[in-house]
């Protein structure tokens, strides 16, 4: 299991509020920390991607459980 610094809780929302939980977790975060995103939007894992490239955060780890999907972040 990987180590998390934080967790965000986007189980039940739809775009954007997914990304919006990730933005905000990451702006108070310090480089190199990890946060755990939990997701139910079935796009979540194209805007995290997308997201990630701009801004050159790094996905670690990609999960996905039948209707749930696990991220971790690393902050750049």
């Amino acid at each position: 299991m990987i180590e998390f610094d934080r967790e965000v809780d986007a189980l039940g929302l739809h775009c954007p509020l997914p990304l919006l939980r990730l933005k905000k977790a990451l702006k108070e975060m310090r480089s190199g920390e990890v946060v755990r995103v939990m997701a139910t939007d079935p796009a979540a894992h194209l805007d995290f991607g997308v997201y990630a490239e701009q801004t050159g955060n790094e996905i670690i780890e990609y999960l996905r459980e039948t209707e749930q999907q696990v991220f971790y972040v690393r902050k750049k």
